[in-house]
């Protein structure tokens, strides 16, 4: 299936405004839906006959710097039985001033962007989601087990982020960079 033939089938079952973004010129073309449809579009993609994707084989973040004040969630998906892959991307705000308090989870005592859980649709989510909340800060709602995996749990921040400081200590022993 080409590209092409996976945003027409996504355009066919999602309102208008859900994709955001269509990147067609990139090594991986990849399309941007608003995170308020990732898991509709995501349940598509992994139920329909002839897409069938069957396989999450990454889910990563990206953080775009403070400047552009945003952070990514890429999800690279692949159909074994059809051979064919296809990168979905969502953008999240970063800054944490929050309006609507349902839209950011508290975290070490700042708000943290929140996006779905597609642990319900490919189980291998579930890691991957944990690693991107531990390294990057993205709340993932409705994740089963929704914890650190890297880091130690009172870890302070998010390591990945190119805002984020460098403990000179943790619990009294120096850290070293």
């Amino acid at each position: 299936m080409t590209f092409q033939e996976i945003l027409s089938n996504l355009n066919s079952i999602l309102p208008e405004g859900a994709i955001t973004k269509v990147e067609e010129t990139l090594v991986q073309p990849r399309i941007t839906v608003s995170k308020h449809f990732l898991k509709q579009a995501c349940h598509h993609l992994h139920q329909t006959e002839g897409l069938y994707f069957d396989f999450l084989s990454n889910l990563t973040s990206i953080d775009n710097g403070v400047l552009n004040d945003s952070l990514e969630v890429i999800y690279n998906l692949y159909s074994i039985p059809y051979n064919h892959h296809f990168v979905l991307r969502v953008e999240l705000p970063r800054t944490y001033k929050p309006e609507n308090a349902e839209e950011f989870i508290s975290f070490e005592d700042y708000f943290l962007p929140t996006i779905p859980s597609i642990t319900t649709i490919w189980r291998s989510a579930d890691w991957h989601e944990r690693e991107a909340l531990d390294l990057m800060g993205i709340w993932f709602e409705g994740h089963p087990d929704l914890r650190r995996i890297l880091m130690p749990a009172d870890w302070k921040g998010h390591p990945l982020r190119k805002d984020y400081n460098n403990l000179e200590t943790y619990h009294g022993i120096k850290v070293a960079y």
